[in-house]
């Protein structure tokens, strides 16, 4: 049962995320968290999003926009290290509100909500036909860059913000998701290298356990999966719909932020 779950999560998930541009990391980790204590979840879902990454570079990376790359992914990545260094400081923030449902315990705090409302107010962007219609000019994407790079150092959450802003660039599906998918790896591998040095610092950081490592590797090959079968459908997909399918997923997981469930 547990080999299904992850599985099956890590092949619709990824499927899903190549088109929206983010997702993987957040939905997949509660998936782990049902089987596993919370830091061996992160650590195997930090495992699958990173291997994912560098899979749909190799799939999709071809179709990238450079000037994209350049005006936003280099701020994001000078910007993922400020978040990343922070990360340590904000963890010290007390809760604002601790609830139970259920045997699920939620936990609100100043940065959680802060993210969810972001979040919140860029899905609206998405849903709504008026500001649907808008786009930004390529001249705040180095605005965007940073907003994306310093949240997604700060609590992973870079691809919501990064698609918010790239969607709007007018550029087709394949140029998007292949841009979504190179900056998505520059900011993994600087935050993560970033996490790194501070858990060595902090002597907190310890191995994925040996015996997790066949469903690690299970649900990369899922993930994977999921890369291959929406790159299928990549061409039936138009930006429309992936700025309904990045509406919806920014929504729910801006709600779900919000209200400390993730």
């Amino acid at each position: 049962m547990t080999y299904i779950v992850i599985c099956t999560a890590a092949l619709l998930v990824s499927g899903l995320t190549l088109f929206s541009g983010f997702g993987l990391g957040t939905l997949l980790m509660p998936a782990f968290a049902i089987f596993f204590p919370v830091h061996v979840a992160v650590a195997a879902t930090a495992v699958v999003h990173g291997a994912n990454n560098v899979f749909k570079i190799l799939v999709v990376g071809k179709n990238a926009d450079r000037d994209l790359i350049l005006r936003f992914g280099v701020p994001a990545i000078l910007a993922a290290f400020a978040g990343a260094a922070m990360l340590g400081y904000v963890s010290g923030f007390g809760e604002i509100l601790r609830y139970s449902i259920g045997s699920k315990t939620a936990v609100i705090t100043p940065i959680k909500l802060v993210m969810g409302v972001l979040m919140f107010g860029f899905a609206m962007f998405e849903l709504l036909p008026v500001l649907r219609e808008l786009k930004f000019d390529r001249r705040y994407l180095f605005l965007g860059g940073l907003l994306s790079g310093f949240f997604g150092g700060l609590s992973g959450h870079q691809g919501a913000l990064r698609s918010a802003f790239l969607v709007k660039t007018g550029v087709s599906t394949e140029a998007f998701v292949g841009t979504n998918a190179v900056i998505g790896f520059m900011v993994d591998m600087v935050r993560i290298a970033t996490y790194a040095v501070m858990f060595f610092l902090a002597k907190t950081a310890g191995p994925l356990p040996l015996d997790q490592w066949p469903l690690v590797v299970a649900g990369i090959i899922a993930a994977f999966a999921g890369v291959m079968i929406g790159k299928r459908w990549m061409h039936k997909i138009t930006m429309s719909a992936v700025q309904w399918l990045t509406g919806v997923l920014l929504l729910g997981i801006a709600v779900a932020l919000g209200s400390g469930i993730i």
